[in-house]
């Protein structure tokens, strides 16, 4: 299955949280759209990772993604190495993705900035021919994505563009909720000790909120994604921004 658009996320919720907006907007304009987790972020302070994991599949589904896979790096402690990238190349040559969406450059979580590097080094030697990789036992076809975009996530980063997601707004709260045990959740049980996190307080939800809104008033939009490039973008007629 070739994909248009693969989001590939250091942890469960990642996608959801910054670029669910546009992957909801991908899907209903009939793209196919996948994300690859690349952990299952079980170092997370609530919950566990086979619940963020059903998780993963709900928010998927209201999504309307193509396919949703998991990679099972080790959460806080994966390595922008060899084995690492071999591994993300195999994915990028099997779902052949016009276009990645990767982790924020930096950000408050340093699995975030390493994901972003390892993700940039592997779509790019994913296309050299002299780098084999296998899938059901077959030799994979070299292949690299057309573009690569970093979305933005808890610390601010100027964006190169801004995607209006206001008709998918609702969709992309929907998907981030569907991940009851990491985000405010009243009926949250847990273990039953006190597990707050910064990202499970309702003032997160209201940073989400603002963030999305100031994006979008930057474009005269309500709500917007923003996001960085990895390289100069073109276009062949000044129509494209009318």
């Amino acid at each position: 299955m070739k994909l248009d658009i693969l989001a590939i996320a250091a942890h469960p919720d990642d996608a959801e949280l910054s670029c669910g907006g546009t992957l909801a907007a991908a899907v209903a304009e009939g793209k196919k759209v996948g994300i690859l987790d690349l952990t299952r972020g079980e170092l997370g302070s609530r919950g566990s990772a086979d619940l963020r994991q059903k998780e993963a599949v709900a928010a998927a589904q209201i999504l309307g993604l193509s396919m949703r896979q998991n990679a099972g790096f080790s959460d806080g402690f994966f390595k922008n190495n060899n084995r690492h990238k071999l591994a993300i190349i195999q994915y990028l040559r099997r779902y052949q993705p016009t276009i990645v969406l990767a982790n924020a450059p930096s950000d408050r979580h340093p699995d975030h900035g390493r994901a972003a590097q390892l993700v940039r080094e592997a779509c790019f030697l994913s296309g050299l021919a002299k780098i084999e990789t296998r899938f059901e036992g077959e030799i994979q076809t070299a292949f690299r994505p057309k573009q690569l975009f970093h979305y933005i996530q808890s610390d601010y980063l100027t964006p190169d563009f801004i995607l209006d997601i206001s008709h998918t707004w609702a969709t992309k709260m929907e998907a981030i909720k569907a991940f009851s045990s990491q985000f405010h959740n009243p009926d949250y049980q847990g273990d039953g000790s006190d597990n707050q996190t910064f990202i499970s307080s309702p003032r997160f939800l209201y940073f989400l909120e603002a963030r999305a809104r100031e994006l979008g008033q930057a474009i005269e939009a309500d709500y917007g994604e923003g996001f960085i490039k990895s390289k100069a973008l073109g276009v062949k007629t000044l129509s494209a921004f009318w």
